[in-house]
């Protein structure tokens, strides 16, 4: 779709009371405004309301942002870290599959204050997160039996992964965020590595993790490392935290399906939270294996 040439966006979305939108960048935002005049909700699952700042966006996306203060309201939609909000909320911004990956991966430790603020994020995802484009890099021939890095330091899911770090921790920080396309469909692993403050400890880190995500339906903390494979069609995430004690460093993984938990599960789990329904309507399903 983002390529095709006869595509038509327009405004017509007949009754419905919610909008959900999964276009272009930049396209969400010309057509939003109307939509919430008219008294709909809407959860947008492209990047136009990710970010506070639109400034960003013609740094990060190389357009001027169509409707600006629509990003004071809107609300960051990981639903997880978010949910107060987004009971309330008019406009949703679906995060990113790995924003959504690395967030989760580190939000226990950042909210817990157990981490200094340099962050790199390691991030691996199969093909289906880069797209439809039509390019060599994506070819069969080219992306069978190969692993590559893509997109260091201008990835548009870094000022994302920074903005809301950022905002759990309290305090600006550092971040180095690395992404890699793997030869699979789908699935994503977020590997976050981070200097553990002074005094700090693996059992501090442990009650953490288990303390945040005690009662989420979706991410199951691990006592062992996560795989993609065993979040495959589901809307889980799987967490793993531990500490290198020799380097004093924090080491949290966070695997997921980039095309549910990283977007249309997402979407769901934000559309029930939002209408009071039960947030696993509709994402049941466990994983497929194998």
């Amino acid at each position: 779709m983002h390529n095709y040439p006869g595509r038509v966006i327009g405004l017509e979305v007949d009754d419905a009371e919610v909008v959900f939108t999964a276009l272009p960048a930049g396209e969400a935002g010309k057509q939003a405004r109307a939509w919430l005049d008219d008294g709909r909700t809407v959860i947008d699952i492209g990047s136009d309301f990710r970010l506070r700042d639109p400034k960003l966006y013609d740094r990060w996306y190389g357009f001027t942002h169509p409707a600006p203060e629509l990003l004071k309201e809107a609300v960051y939609g990981l639903t997880e870290l978010t949910r107060d909000r987004v009971r309330t909320a008019r406009l949703i911004a679906n995060p990113g599959c790995y924003p959504t990956a690395a967030l989760l991966a580190l939000a226990p430790a950042l909210k817990a204050g157990l981490v200094t603020e340099d962050i790199v994020v390691d991030a691996k995802s199969g093909v289906t997160g880069a797209g439809h484009a039509l390019e060599d890099a994506f070819l069969f021939g080219t992306i069978d039996e190969s692993v590559r890095p893509y997109g260091v330091p201008k990835h548009r899911h870094t000022p994302e992964i920074a903005q809301e770090a950022a905002f759990l921790m309290g305090k600006p920080l550092k971040l180095t965020f690395t992404p890699h396309l793997i030869p699979m469909n789908r699935g994503l692993i977020a590997s976050c590595y981070a200097p553990l403050r002074p005094g700090k400890t693996g059992k501090d880190v442990a009650q953490a993790y288990a303390k945040e995500y005690a009662e989420e339906p979706f991410v199951r903390v691990l006592d062992t490392y996560p795989a993609t494979k065993a979040t495959l069609g589901s809307n889980w995430c799987l967490v793993h935290a531990l500490v290198d004690e020799e380097n004093a460093r924090l080491v949290a993984f966070a695997a997921l399906d980039n095309l549910v938990k990283g977007a249309a599960g997402s979407a769901l789990q934000n559309f029930n939270a939002r209408f009071g329904y039960p947030e696993t309507m509709g994402l049941e399903a466990l994983p497929l294996w194998p």
